[in-house]
């Protein structure tokens, strides 16, 4: 009798083991550089971490902290996530120019069209063609791209090419500041976060940014005129990734991977382009609303403008070519990536 006592309370004890490790709890720390009430973090973000806890029955908790609350810069949130400091955060690879080249190819000017949630479903393809072995040492949960970039100044807004002469703009990507040099401005590099107290102090007489982040850094108020260029390319666009520490994602039962599983990919990738088209239509509106001039300029100042971005990506090509990477078939391949995302 004593031995069956005995038999069951093992038993109780190794079923109530199996049971705590069937619900094991798990808590992902994502951190991202920009205020939570920004496009991405109010319409993709929060909601994908959300969906997240769901889809698991609670058993995955995502906490996420703006202003990389966690530690460090925006430029370093790749090593962050690679080194396990954060387990998961919104990267922007071109922040560490040179890094990673082949995903400047989707970010060269008039590449991607004004649909953010089309670019971004070319983001994905590129990204699952060229850049996974880039991106081996992280766990890429979607790529995406903003939706198209503003030029946002002080003083009146730009109407020809002549008008970029001289002044001092805020770029924040390889491509976006070698455009810029392209038109006569001289590009200062720097990230997000930056962008508003160089404006205030001076640093900047303006920069490149999209609608949807106008309101957060207060560009109605620190800028006067917002310019757009015609046609329904963008005149610059950034890549972005979604990732989270690899060690940390196949440390995780079976099941809670597979509910990070199917929030990934191509769909999820278009989901976090969708939440930049919401919020460009939400900063268009504040911007309209603050009194500033909004401008589109002409197709004639465009088409001299592309000429100069047709110009960047022919020496783009060269340079990468150069670096023993094929830059003809890494533009041919984002443009075909472009024009599947349309259809």
């Amino acid at each position: 009798m004593l031995k069956s006592i005995r038999t069951i309370a093992v038993a109780t004890v190794f079923g109530a083991l199996a049971s705590s490790a069937l619900a094991q709890e798990v808590t992902l720390r994502f951190q991202h550089f920009v205020s939570p009430n920004s496009a991405n973090p109010k319409y993709f973000i929060e909601p994908w971490a959300e969906k997240v806890e769901a889809d698991s029955n609670g058993r995955i908790k995502v906490e996420i902290y703006p202003f990389m609350q966690l530690g460090g810069a925006a430029p370093e949130q790749f090593d962050l996530i690679l080194d396990g400091v954060v387990d998961g955060g919104w990267v922007i690879p071109g922040y560490q120019a040179g890094r990673f080249p082949e995903a400047e190819a989707m970010e060269l000017p008039f590449m991607v069209t004004k649909s953010a949630e089309e670019a971004s479903r070319a983001a994905w393809a590129f990204t699952q063609k060229h850049l996974m072995d880039d991106f081996a040492d992280v766990h890429v949960i979607a790529a995406h791209m903003h939706g198209p970039g503003i030029v946002h100044k002080k003083g009146a807004a730009v109407a020809e090419v002549a008008d970029f002469e001289g002044l001092k703009l805020r770029g924040p990507s390889r491509p976006a500041t070698l455009l810029l040099d392209k038109l006569g401005a001289t590009p200062i590099g720097m990230p997000v976060p930056q962008f508003p107290e160089s404006l205030s102090k001076g640093v900047v007489d303006g920069g490149v940014i999209t609608w949807e982040m106008s309101p957060s850094l207060k560009l109605d108020e620190l800028t006067d005129s917002h310019t757009d260029v015609a046609g329904d390319k963008s005149l610059y666009n950034l890549y972005f990734i979604w990732a989270m520490n690899k060690d940390v994602y196949e440390s995780m039962p079976d099941d809670l991977r597979a509910v990070i599983d199917a929030n990934s990919g191509l769909e999820t990738s278009a989901w976090a382009g969708r939440a930049h088209d919401t919020g460009d239509k939400v900063g268009l509106e504040a911007m309209t609303a603050s009194g500033n001039e909004i401008a589109v300029l002409s197709e004639d100042a465009t088409a001299k403008i592309e000429a100069l971005g047709a110009d960047v990506t022919a020496e783009w090509i060269a340079e990468v070519t150069k670096r023993g990477m094929d830059g003809a078939q890494l533009v041919k391949d984002a443009q075909d990536a472009v024009a599947e995302a349309r259809n």
